[in-house]
């Protein structure tokens, strides 16, 4: 099982092509993609036209859907990004830090295209999807 981050979600509904956005396409016939609450919400607040917004939610809402937070994850996001604190890596945005410990817990692969992924990747046991 997959987790999407709303990086490459931007880009696969703005029609921009990638690797991952590729990836995406390829894997919703053979992989399940989960959706989290966290990732619905960035998504579905970028869109301007209602039209757009609702054929999004529900294409979105048809995917496995779980809740990215409570207590246990909070915690070990925050220990997470305390750790990379120490080591002289700062996390730009809290999301992110959260959608990655949400991974790690439940060992899901994510497919993102955001660099600060990268670093914690890096220190942590987070699977992401490489460039082949």
């Amino acid at each position: 099982m997959i987790l999407v981050d709303s990086s490459v979600w931007i880009d696969y509904f703005d029609g921009k092509r990638s690797w991952q956005t590729d990836l995406l396409d390829h894997m919703f016939s053979n992989v399940p993609i989960i959706m989290g609450d966290l990732i619905l919400t960035e998504v579905l607040q970028g869109f301007k036209s209602d039209k757009d917004y609702e054929t999004a939610k529900n294409y979105l809402g048809e995917l496995p859907f779980r809740q990215m937070g409570g207590y246990n994850v909070a915690i070990q996001s925050a220990q997470n990004y305390r750790q990379l604190r120490k080591v002289g890596v700062t996390v730009r945005k809290t999301i992110d830090i959260i959608i990655a410990t949400f991974c790690i817990i439940e060992g899901l692969t994510l497919l993102h295209d955001d660099r600060d992924f990268d670093p914690i990747a890096s220190h942590f046991p987070l699977k992401a999807f490489v460039p082949r």
